[in-house]
């Protein structure tokens, strides 16, 4: 059964005391969850955590002798082998998911790469990406004081918000701008008691269509103008896509720094690209900058197929194999990429991007640039 399809695995992670547990107990216990089997990472002598979830004991895989990005990475690698080859032999045939939760200071970076590079991963797992928990009540004070948490939000392709019953609205909107600002292209979800329905959370698995729809909704939500607020009443629907029309307004000042100097840089290509030089030049920048390259993805519009568009993502050094969609999600053509960065100025990647990706310099466009500015003319 080694050809079968790639079993799809999500991350689950956020700072201590974020309620990922709570949030997990509450997941496992959808119908939509049936099949999945969850690893339990824990930090200490003895294991707590997985006595909280409550499920048949056989769904887990405790790693209970330190943080899988450290530590125990050796350990992930064996106990995801194993629960592979269950599965093939048939006495783990129900497994259709994975999902693991880290630690509270786990930085979700070098889990990734764990799972992207494993030799013995390779093929086996469709990564789906992290969603990152985050209390309502202490999560602007976590993030103003903690990189851990910072990484964590800027990581995520989901965030959940915890705890909602104990903070005020004004916390709430507080928290709510500061997690647009490190990661505008993240989906922010809130939890009703702990609770988040599971087809909101999940991601696409290994279905070319909705990788791509979700890739044009990352870069959309990326392209909204940065601390501003949807004052569209569909704005929280999983389908929104934002822009100019949607009427963006920039609420009360957040308390709080700038969160590491975290920022988010979109960019659209007018011009076909040669797909030679498009990757000497991402893997020139991944080298180069890895680092300081929290996130990035994009749908790239090639010279030798331009119906069937390239989706590619990343996470510091690690680029994730490149997908070949069967056609655009949407109605929009041409290159979109959005880069979540510490450090990295917007005009490096942009001088990198014309020089070894030979691209002419008048076709690299801001997209954040035309909506801050069509919001401007509205609201004149």
């Amino acid at each position: 059964m080694t050809g079968a399809t790639p079993l799809p695995l999500t991350v689950l992670t956020g700072f201590l005391g974020a309620g990922k547990t709570t949030l997990l107990n509450r997941l496992l216990r959808q119908p939509a969850l049936d099949g999945t089997l969850a690893i339990i990472n824990e930090f200490g002598a003895i294991g707590l955590d997985h006595l909280l979830v409550e499920t048949s004991e056989e769904r887990f895989a405790l790693l209970d002798n330190g943080c899988i990005c450290c530590t125990v990475r050796d350990d992930l690698v064996t106990t995801l082998t194993e629960i592979l080859a269950r599965r093939d032999t048939g006495e783990l045939a129900s497994v259709s998911r994975i999902l693991i939760e880290t630690t509270g200071l786990a930085d979700p970076v070098p889990v990734l790469h764990t799972l992207l590079v494993a030799p013995a991963l390779s093929g086996r797992l469709a990564v789906e990406g992290v969603v990152t928990a985050v209390d309502a009540v202490n999560g602007l004070a976590t993030l103003n004081a903690h990189p851990e948490a910072v990484k964590q939000v800027g990581l995520a392709e989901r965030i959940v918000i915890t705890k909602t019953d104990l903070a005020s609205d004004a916390e709430l909107e507080r928290l709510r701008i500061a997690l647009g600002l490190i990661n505008p292209a993240a989906r922010v979800l809130e939890a009703d008691m702990g609770h988040v329905a599971a087809a909101r959370l999940l991601g696409t698995g290994f279905d070319p269509d909705a990788l791509g729809r979700a890739a044009a909704d990352w870069f959309a939500s990326a392209t909204a103008p940065a601390g501003f607020v949807c004052s569209d009443p569909q704005a929280s629907d999983p389908g929104h896509v934002h822009g100019p029309g949607c009427g963006h307004h920039l609420p009360a000042a957040v308390a709080g720094g700038g969160h590491a100097g975290i920022e988010t840089h979109a960019f659209v290509i007018d011009q076909p690209l040669s797909s030679p030089a498009f990757s000497r030049w991402l893997e020139y920048l991944t080298l180069l900058k890895g680092e300081s390259l929290l996130r990035m993805k994009g749908l790239v519009e090639l010279d030798d197929d331009r119906d069937r568009p390239l989706l590619v993502q990343g996470v510091q050094h690690v680029l994730h194999p490149p997908v070949r969609l069967p056609a655009w999600p949407d109605q929009t053509r041409g290159t979109r990429l959005v880069f979540i960065v510490r450090g990295i100025p917007r005009d490096v990647i942009e001088r990198t991007l014309a020089r070894f990706a030979d691209v002419d310099a008048a076709a690299i466009k801001n997209p954040a640039r035309d909506v801050m500015a069509a919001s401007g003319n509205m609201a004149a």
